[in-house]
């Protein structure tokens, strides 16, 4: 697989992995497993998404669905 380091990409590896960690940290305080796991899948997916749409896409929708299940 080939990895993408267009700068598009970059930043939202940056962006959805620090919106990950928060997620995780506020699962594992509120010990939800659902929410740590989304919080971890939000921190890895970026390393298999091949172009930065793709990586804006799927982390929009996995941090609507964060905000979502929160309770």
């Amino acid at each position: 697989m080939k990895f993408n380091l267009s700068a598009g990409n970059l930043i939202g590896s940056l962006v959805f992995s620090t919106i990950g960690l928060y997620v995780f940290n506020y699962g594992r305080k509120e010990s939800k497993v659902e929410t740590m796991a989304l919080g971890g899948a939000l921190m890895v997916y970026p390393y298999f998404t091949p172009t930065a749409a793709l990586t804006w896409l799927i982390g929009a929708a996995l941090t609507a669905y964060a905000y979502y299940a929160r309770e």
